[in-house]
């Protein structure tokens, strides 16, 4: 299924790069480092985009969008230094940051192409490679791209170490705001949205450090890793493939009644199975479904921001101030371990237990205060999520079949208007390499409670996907977006 049953896709078309150059702050910046927090150490150096889509954005000219847009980030690097640095290794062999007003790479490029006749189903066609720009240096890039239509599509790389999407959203509407703003550059500073708080202190190691035994389940450090499999020269049979659909409220409310069910342990304990544990749980099962070998293990992640857990930090009346407006990575992985048999056969109300059954222990003070503890403990070194280590079931290959689900009900697509008005459409663009798969459900522009849902998987479990759950999974297209 595709969507050019629904409207007329171009497959082929150009993108042309007309200008680049680099942005930097608009005031001067002493240079200095700031170090990665132990929670920023877990990621490896991935790159994460995100693409906002503007129907005819100019009541004025092109020249004066790029000029607003430069402004703006010229003067959002003032407080979001961090995205105008260098990541560098320093002595010890970890990632820091050198805050030294690097800059910013901007593109400027034009597409022969509409709008709406971008396939936004298949944005591998679409997106990668065109729309989104290749960070090539710094820690963030961004590509303004203006189509045929007189539409434009402003797109942003960011290096996952130094941001995570919460941190990324609070840049995004910053940015937006200030290139909207006529006012004088100190006060526009001053009057951010959101001001990034950048004290790593807040994430700091107990001494002694307490870590819980369910920290060494969800992660471990890179030097206890096999050695890693030469490459095969054979071509992928089950490619990594990325794809956009949505999802219809009534079709969400109707997973989340089946995942609380009567006789349920959610029932029983009185605590009703969100949309989203009902959301995975579902996805869950299908991607279980796709397993030729019933007795193969499946893997699914969900990532836990834990800004809302560190209550104590500074006190409770400070919560907002800091946690609230932190900028890094606050996150964590724990993942469930089910093989292919229970996931399919059970019903679905036992799946969504499960899935919060592994969740119970993330999502707590303790639990992220213990995982910066154990990072402590193993450094110097990295660390990689054990979601991503092998192991298959009895008899099977070491390579499970894993994803991982992130939540972007946050994604702050209304609020990134640069001053021609909100997107059309905007999404997070994430093909990070490897077999295992990345989910990230988003509310939909429609406002009516549907969700978009950007998935990166194998190719064979989103054929099932579609073929099986087609009614829950629709691909989207610009006739559902336009009306």
């Amino acid at each position: 299924m595709g969507s050019e049953g629904y409207r007329a896709v171009e497959k082929n078309f150009t993108v042309m790069v007309t200008k680049e150059v680099v942005v930097a702050a608009v005031l001067p910046l002493q240079e200095h480092w700031l170090p990665l927090s132990n929670l920023d150490l877990l990621l490896p150096p991935l790159d994460v985009g995100v693409f906002f889509c503007y129907d005819k954005p100019a009541a004025t000219n092109g020249t004066a969008v790029v000029a607003a847009l430069k402004k703006g980030l010229a003067e959002a690097l003032v407080s979001f230094y961090a995205l105008a640095g260098e990541v560098v290794t320093n002595s010890a062999g970890e990632p820091e940051l050198l805050c030294n007003n690097r800059g910013v790479d901007f593109v400027e490029a034009e597409a022969d192409v509409d709008l709406r006749s971008i396939n936004l189903y298949n944005p591998d066609e679409s997106i990668e490679g065109k729309l989104v720009p290749q960070k090539k240096h710094g820690v963030l890039a961004i590509q303004a791209t203006f189509l045929k239509c007189g539409g434009l599509i402003v797109a942003c790389s960011f290096d996952h170490r130094i941001a995570d999407a919460y941190s990324a959203n609070m840049f995004l509407v910053s940015w937006a705001h200030l290139a909207q703003s006529a006012q004088p550059i100190k006060p526009t500073i001053n009057t951010l949205p959101s001001r990034p708080c950048f004290r790593r202190s807040l994430l700091c190691p107990r001494r002694p450090g307490r870590i819980p035994p369910s920290i060494d389940g969800i992660y471990v450090p890179v030097s206890e890793l096999p050695p890693p499999k030469q490459p095969s020269t054979e071509p992928e049979s089950d490619p990594v493939i990325s794809r956009i659909y949505y999802i219809t409220v009534d079709q969400l409310n109707h997973i989340q009644s089946l995942a609380n069910s009567s006789g349920t342990k959610a029932v029983a304990d009185g605590v009703k199975r969100t949309k989203l544990e009902s959301f995975c749980a579902f996805l869950w099962r299908m991607v279980a479904a796709s397993v030729k070998g019933k007795r193969v293990t499946t893997r699914m992640g969900i990532v836990v921001d834990g800004r809302s857990r560190l209550i104590n930090i500074g006190g409770e009346k400070q919560k907002a101030s800091l946690m609230g407006s932190y900028f890094g990575n606050v996150l964590s992985l724990p993942y469930g371990e089910k093989s292919a048999r229970e996931l399919t056969e059970k019903s679905l109300s036992w799946v969504a237990d499960e899935v919060h059954k592994f969740l119970e222990d993330a999502v707590t003070e303790e639990h992220f205060l213990g995982l910066v503890d154990w990072v402590e403990a193993h450094r110097p070194g990295g660390a990689v999520a054990k979601i991503y280590i092998g192991g298959g079931g009895e008899g099977e290959e070491d390579d499970v079949p894993a994803f991982v689900v992130s939540s972007g009900q946050r994604f702050p697509e209304e609020k990134v208007d640069f001053g021609w008005g909100r997107p059309v459409f905007g999404s997070y663009h994430f093909p990070w390499g490897g077999n295992a798969g990345y989910v990230m459900p988003m509310p939909s522009p429609a406002g009516n409670g549907d969700w978009v849902v950007y998935m990166h998987l194998q190719k064979g479990q989103l054929e099932k996907i579609e073929s099986e759950a087609g009614h829950v999974f629709t691909p989207l297209t610009w006739d559902y977006l336009v009306h």
